[in-house]
């Protein structure tokens, strides 16, 4: 058994040392997202199916009427001006921080006042006499704006976290959103085991932890390759002295380090690795609907039960009810927010990913997009019918995988009156197959690069092995978390009896890989 520990220990872990490096320096860029905002990738560099191409790749996730022949297209490449036949587009971000990423656009909103736009790191508003946008500061931590919408004076902001109410644009007063019924204080364990995983569990402090760690796992897969080759060499230099020390030196010291350093943060190399492959299919359907207690102590332990899952707001006039979506399903608000929250019974399909599109189309009838497809849904009666596939929606009896056959990102009925979606491979698409959405113009494609944050979310979830492996990616983060789980394993394993057979005074063993 030893031998066995000690041979797959040696050839696995060379075997995944890039893989690990890999997704070690993706895990850093990703827990840095503002700090790497302003680093861009041309798409030209990426593969085909990172290039943009009918408005595909959340390009778009709305468009707003601000002129009588003046309308605004926003989404992952900014905001854009064009005219009322969407073909000549200008470039409609001045003020906005530098960084595709710093141009990601959920949501631009016309009030009496202002025109504003939420972006992922904050709002902003318009200043038509410099022609550009300034931040306005919102009172919370979190400044990542996913909706917004107004209501008589009073402007809403929703953050993943608060709601928010200004009627000057200056002072903006959070709102105390009532609990829901029956809560019951937990949270998904999905979201617990991402937050352990990225280290946000205990915030920055965390945060840095999972960054050594990161280090730690480099440091070792490079000690591991060095390990295996001057094993090599000074098998190879047995004739000449020199240069077989000079091999055993280099080996001696990395091994000494190696296992040090191994053992020691072993337990943090094995949590990190086992909440990361539950965090991508197919191992995360199994944990998806579970809800588990908050871990005491923790960023997860705050009294605000909406912490982190609002993504979509909308006002129904004539119910004087607000109903909001979450990444727990849809809530209904009354106009004051004074009473509890009540969780619809019949939830639409709405993707883990999140809500992309919700609109109102005359009571008791939304229009809800997201990664599971587009659908009607009768709030009212639980009843939904799938607008692409023109049929009534009829729910799975398995559990697959968290997206439909479209993957919606977007919507736009302001191009003539027709009724546009956005899928994020297909790109645009009438519902009605009458008219075709414009091509997408050559000035928003060379000046909407990708963001390094997205392009290291892509390697670190696997996603983009999908070039050259298809559907077999997904196997990527369970099968290469499994061998680093037993590449763990094994050394500590060998360490173990490396120590125990010092303490029986076999003190000229030596532990080799």
């Amino acid at each position: 058994m030893y031998k066995f520990f000690r041979k797959t220990h040696k050839w696995v872990g060379v075997v995944i040392a890039l893989l690990i490096i890999i997704f070690s320096l993706s895990g850093i860029i990703l827990n840095h997202r503002q700090t790497f905002s302003s680093v861009d990738i041309k798409r030209s560099f990426l593969p085909n199916e990172y290039q943009y191409n009918n408005w595909n790749n959340a390009a778009v996730r709305a468009t707003l009427k601000v002129g009588t022949n003046r309308f605004l297209v926003y989404g992952n490449i900014g905001i854009w001006q064009t005219d009322s036949n969407f073909v000549k587009f200008n470039d409609f971000n001045a003020g906005l921080p530098k960084g595709i990423d710093n141009r990601k656009i959920f949501k631009v909103l016309r009030t009496d006042k202002a025109l504003l736009a939420g972006t992922l790191f904050g709002l902003y508003k318009f200043n038509p006499a410099k022609k550009q946008w300034t931040q306005l500061r919102l009172p919370v931590h979190e400044e990542n704006v996913v909706d917004m919408l107004q209501k008589g004076d009073s402007t809403f902001v929703m953050t993943r976290s608060n709601l928010l109410v200004s009627t000057n644009l200056k002072q903006f007063e959070i709102i105390k959103l009532p609990q829901p019924e029956h809560y019951d204080n937990k949270v998904g364990l999905f979201k617990t085991l991402w937050v352990i995983h990225s280290g946000e569990i205990y915030g920055v402090a965390g945060k840095l932890l999972v960054d050594l760690v990161a280090l730690v796992f480099i440091l070792l897969s490079i000690g591991g390759v060095i390990l295996f080759f001057s094993k090599k060499g000074i098998k190879k230099n047995k004739a000449d002295k020199t240069k077989r020390d000079k091999w055993k030196k280099t080996h001696k010291w990395n091994l000494k380090w190696h296992n040090r350093i191994g053992w020691i943060t072993g337990l943090f190399l094995f949590v990190t690795t086992l909440t990361g492959i539950f965090l991508r299919p197919p191992l995360l359907i199994a944990i998806a609907n579970t809800r588990v207690k908050k871990i005491p102590l923790t960023e997860l332990d705050t009294p605000n039960p909406w912490f982190d899952v609002l993504r979509r707001i909308i006002y129904i006039p004539n119910e004087k009810t607000f109903i909001v979506s979450t990444s727990d399903g849809f809530f209904t608000f009354d106009s004051e927010f004074k009473q509890e929250a009540k969780r619809f019974d019949i939830q639409p399909p709405a993707s883990v990913m999140g809500v992309t599109v919700l609109e109102n189309m005359g009571s008791p009838s939304l229009m809800v997009g997201s990664f599971e497809g587009l659908f009607r849904w009768n709030y009212k009666t639980g009843e939904v019918y799938d607008l692409i596939k023109k049929q009534s929606y009829v729910r799975p009896v398995k559990m697959g995988p968290p997206i439909g056959d479209y993957k919606v990102s977007g919507y736009c009925s302001a191009y003539h009156n027709q009724q546009i979606f956005f899928d994020y491979d297909l790109g645009s698409t009438n519902l009605n197959k009458k008219t075709k959405f414009p091509e997408m113009p050559e000035n928003v494609i060379t000046q909407s690069p990708m963001s390094l944050w997205s392009l290291a979310l892509e390697v670190h979830t696997g996603r983009i092995y999908g070039v050259f492996l298809g559907i077999f990616y997904i196997l990527v983060i369970p099968l290469g978390g499994i061998l680093v789980l037993f590449t763990l394993i094994t050394g500590i394993v060998l360490w173990f009896k490396y120590h125990l057979k010092l303490q029986k005074g076999n003190k000229t063993d030596k532990i080799t890989l």
